[in-house]
């Protein structure tokens, strides 16, 4: 089923083995198991590449963690040249509504990322705040940054 999205339209790699549908992760180099939440995963991905300058080589998604005990994958971890995470994307499927749960959440991984901007999108609404290192506060920014301006921001 296709989503209408709030993202540019991208070309996704789509095959269909089994009965189920699977998207080629171009980060990952591999085909996954289509799901809504992994088509916005996927799209998402794009949007960064083709609107917002990030180098597939400079991000992994997917990640795998270890919070309190357990395992938990990030999404989307966007990283300098020295491998320093900058950004860190949390994506829910089009039908979750964003809430203080998932900002929560994205804060709770975050926690082992370290990363200074925090992205979350359900393909529909995007939100993307930054980590004030003065008074240790998160801002709201008006836009997703270009990649290059994570590094001024």
């Amino acid at each position: 089923m296709q989503e209408n999205l709030n993202l540019p339209p991208c070309n996704l790699s789509i095959q269909i083995r089994d009965n189920n549908e699977y998207v080629f992760d171009i980060v990952r180099k591999k085909y996954v198991r289509l799901t809504p939440e992994e088509r916005v995963r996927q799209t998402f991905v794009h949007f960064l590449v083709n609107e917002k300058s990030c180098p597939v080589s400079l991000m992994s998604t997917e990640t795998q963690m270890k919070l309190f005990n357990t395992i938990k994958r990030s999404d989307i971890i966007i990283y300098d040249k020295n491998s320093n995470p900058l950004a860190i994307v949390e994506c829910k499927a089009p039908d979750v509504k964003i809430t203080q749960e998932v900002f929560t959440q994205i804060a709770r991984y975050n926690i082992n990322v370290k990363a200074r901007f925090l992205i979350v999108t359900n393909g529909i609404n995007h939100y993307c705040v930054k980590l004030n290192r003065m008074n240790n506060k998160y801002e709201f920014l008006q836009e997703i940054p270009n990649y290059f301006q994570f590094f001024s921001e």
